[in-house]
């Protein structure tokens, strides 16, 4: 039974966008090809322990699928819509797993980046229906209840239906809603990266996705920087953690990073540069870049990366960017200066924030700040990954014996 459950969420975590986008683009239906790739799911979790794990579980999820959705046009063919859509689906051959097949991903993203998409939904829903994120993940990366969450997506799916938004779409589309795109590829692999190796599969996914972009838009820096970016948080995936421990980046064995990965990250950030388009993901990758050099120098150059932030910060700015710069700030002795970048964020996008309590704590510890505990356990209380809690804690008991 364990086993069987793990193939199923495997192939649930590595191939369901893949799959929803195919039975998606064949139907135009996004709620039916989603009903009917959760009722092949559960078929898998009910037949699997009995019948052993089939050689190909995506295709074996695929032909489940399939007939549900034969069933559901069977059951609706007295509608004019569902009566060529009955005919072609019994005629189906081609496969998403056909490598000459084009991936319906991207015209899957595209739909969900559409103008009549709530603008604020459009991330969500790709991580939802494309990569197959639940809605408590979700809702937990952008800091709202999963119910709330949950219905909001409710919402974003029926407006795609009720629009009869096409999922075939022309390339000018694609470089039209680029910046879309990228945000959620952005997203997903920060929410991968957030939930550690629990969530591997989605960072890969991600990467993936960020080639796909590179290769349809060839022209776009941004696209090569955040691909780049990518690769170099991946390249230190497998050092982040060991055993029940957070290891800080500054403190993780650079001998460890992948450095294939590294390379590639540098070579494609060259190649963005040329370009002469800057933008928010190429400096943000090129402050990975400066983070990667450790690997040769042994040394962090804090003030280079604290000048990237800054600009970051000024040019396109976002809390991730100015928690950054004050991250950074502290570790050239301008605690005060970092303070002062986070006093200037607005409170109520904070308040929930863990990472900013994490870096408020950390500087109010440096400057022997009386709050600096108060701070941390603030920071501990917000997140739910057991292990940077611990690591927080740990940081926390030594300004108290201190």
């Amino acid at each position: 039974m364990n086993e069987a459950r793990r193939v199923v969420e495997l192939a649930a975590r590595s191939s369901y966008g893949t799959l929803v986008a195919w039975l998606t683009a064949r139907c135009n239906d996004l709620a039916v090809a989603e009903d009917a790739m959760g009722e092949a799911l559960e078929a898998a979790l009910r037949q699997w322990p009995a019948e052993g794990v089939p050689d190909s579980p995506e295709a074996w999820l695929l032909a489940v699928a399939r007939r549900r959705m034969v069933d559901y046009h069977r059951r609706e063919k007295t509608r004019i819509a569902a009566q060529h859509l009955l005919q072609e689906a019994e005629e189906w051959t081609e496969s998403p797993f056909t490598p000459s097949l084009p991936d319906r991903r991207l015209t899957l993203m595209l739909a969900c980046a559409h103008e009549q998409i709530d603008p604020q939904m459009r991330t969500p829903l790709m991580l939802n229906t494309v990569l197959g994120l639940d809605a408590k993940t979700i809702a937990a990366s952008f800091l709202v209840k999963p119910t709330t969450m949950a219905q909001r997506l409710v919402r974003a799916k029926r407006r795609i239906q009720q629009a009869g938004l096409t999922l075939e779409t022309p390339e000018r589309d694609l470089i039209t809603n680029m910046t879309s795109l990228l945000e959620v590829v952005y997203a997903a692999y920060g929410t991968g990266w957030q939930h550690g190796g629990g969530r591997g599969a989605v960072t890969v996914e991600a990467i993936f996705l960020g080639r796909i972009l590179c290769d349809f838009a060839p022209a776009s820096a941004e696209a090569k920087g955040l691909l780049a970016l990518m690769l170099y948080a991946e390249s230190r995936a497998e050092t982040r953690r060991r055993e029940d421990r957070y290891i800080p980046l500054e403190e993780q064995d650079t001998a460890r990073w992948d450095h294939s990965l590294i390379a590639e990250a540098e070579q494609t950030l060259r190649a963005a540069a040329k370009a002469g388009q800057p933008g928010p993901f190429q400096l943000e990758a090129a402050i990975q870049s400066t983070h990667a050099h450790r690997a040769v120098s042994g040394q962090t150059d804090w003030h280079g990366i604290a000048r990237l932030y800054s600009i970051l910060a000024v040019a396109y700015p976002s809390l991730g960017a100015s928690i950054g710069w004050a991250a950074a700030l502290s570790r050239i002795d301008a605690c005060n200066r970092g303070l002062d970048v986070l006093n200037a964020l607005p409170p109520d996008r904070v308040a929930r924030h863990q990472p900013y309590w994490a870096v408020r704590a950390h500087i109010l510890a440096e400057i022997g700040h009386p709050d600096a505990a108060a701070t941390y356990e603030r920071a501990i209380g917000l997140s739910d990954d057991p292990v940077i809690r611990l690591w927080l804690a740990t940081r926390a008991s030594h300004i108290r014996t201190s």
